[in-house]
């Protein structure tokens, strides 16, 4: 019996050590696991869920690299959005964001980088064969213009602006370029209810964030103003 009671002792010690030692690593683990979502949280916008500029930058130059010709950047304006805070008010213009980047997130795939800039900026990097460039270009168009139902039920016609730019066209697979290309593009279709490809041109004239005066010739696709 003694016997017995020694080794279940010892038996009772080592468990009490190894789990004494344990805590420690779960302590670490839940640690870890709440610092994994801070990080998360501060690479997204909270409002729309996309990334934020940095963490969009990084994902969009490695989408570059993987599929250098077979990529496309597209940037995204809202148009008339300060009349929808004016108008139905500042949570209508949050509803309206968040639903331009569920739509932006579906269009895009779970595959594409798609950021939020800033304010009702955003911008997409994704693999878009020329093959099919013009349909799928036609179909975020047609997206972004659908109504928004608000909370309330209330709905809010909405139209965005879009600009695209790619490697095989421009020679060059810089983000920075072919934002600034694809920006300059939307400027020049700024309303038009289509998509406008940049050429050559929007890479040689001086611009400031795209935004510039003068028209060079763009490829326009999607649906009449």
């Amino acid at each position: 019996m003694d016997s017995i009671l020694r080794v279940q002792a010892r038996i009772g010690q080592r468990t009490l050590l190894l789990t004494t030692a344990a805590l420690p690593l779960a302590g670490w683990t839940v640690h870890a696991v709440a610092l994994h979502k801070q990080l998360a949280a501060t690479r997204k916008d909270p409002l729309t869920g996309l990334l934020r500029r940095d963490a969009y930058t990084t994902r969009a130059r490695r989408l570059l690299t993987r599929h250098g010709d077979d990529a496309a950047v597209i940037m995204v304006d809202a148009d008339h959005f300060k009349r929808i805070n004016d108008t139905a008010g500042h949570a209508a213009g949050d509803t309206v964001l968040a639903a331009f980047g569920a739509r932006l997130t579906a269009w895009a795939g779970p595959r594409a980088a798609v950021g939020r800039l800033g304010g009702d900026e955003f911008a997409v990097a994704l693999e878009l064969p020329a093959s099919r460039r013009q349909q799928r270009l036609e179909q975020l168009v047609r997206m972004l213009h659908a109504s928004v139902t608000l909370d309330d039920g209330r709905t809010v016609a909405v139209a965005a602006s879009v600009g695209a730019a790619t490697p095989d066209a421009l020679g060059t697979r810089d983000l920075t370029a072919l934002q600034r290309a694809a920006d300059a593009a939307l400027y020049d279709g700024k309303h038009s209810g289509r998509a406008h490809l940049a050429t050559t041109a929007h890479t040689s004239l001086p611009s400031v964030n795209g935004r510039r005066s003068g028209r060079p010739g763009t490829a326009a696709w999607g649906r009449a103003a």
